[in-house]
């Protein structure tokens, strides 16, 4: 699997960093209506996916909604960074597959922990059906047989 072919690239991805304010996360969030997005450092490095239920767990910690009180708070306060581990550019199909099925997307990293950008689940599925229509001589013999 060429992970270049289905990777949505960084420029297209909807990013937080760990310094935004979970004001600005939630806005993010609600704008792109998304459940996960990646959290970069101040380096541009991956450090981890922020969820709803992050913003959910940190909303009723503190015990409340308001939005200009989420001005105080920020995204690093609220990250889990094991949740949603990287890959790297080169990795195989396998890790590919094994890591969509524990999560809705898989972001790749280069070899200095900088985003590359995410490949979904979605694209993994169109490409896994893609090489199974581009493979009929293989059921044909079955067929005949």
């Amino acid at each position: 699997m060429n992970i270049a072919k289905i990777l949505t690239p960084r420029a297209t991805t909807a990013l937080l960093h760990a310094s935004d304010t979970v004001r600005q996360g939630l806005e993010i969030m609600r704008r792109h209506g998304y459940t996960a997005i990646p959290v970069l450092d101040e380096d541009e490095k991956y450090i981890g996916s922020v969820t709803e239920g992050d913003f959910l767990r940190h909303m009723m910690e503190i015990g409340s909604t308001d939005l200009q009180k989420q001005e105080k708070y920020y995204i690093y306060q609220i990250l889990r960074k094991e949740f949603c581990k990287p890959l790297g550019i080169m990795a195989d199909e396998r890790q590919v597959i094994d890591s969509v099925l524990r999560q809705n997307y898989v972001p790749i990293v280069d070899d200095r922990g900088c985003l590359c950008g995410i490949v979904t689940r979605r694209s993994v599925i169109a490409y896994l059906a893609g090489k199974e229509t581009q493979c009929p001589e293989q059921d044909k013999g079955l067929d005949e047989a």
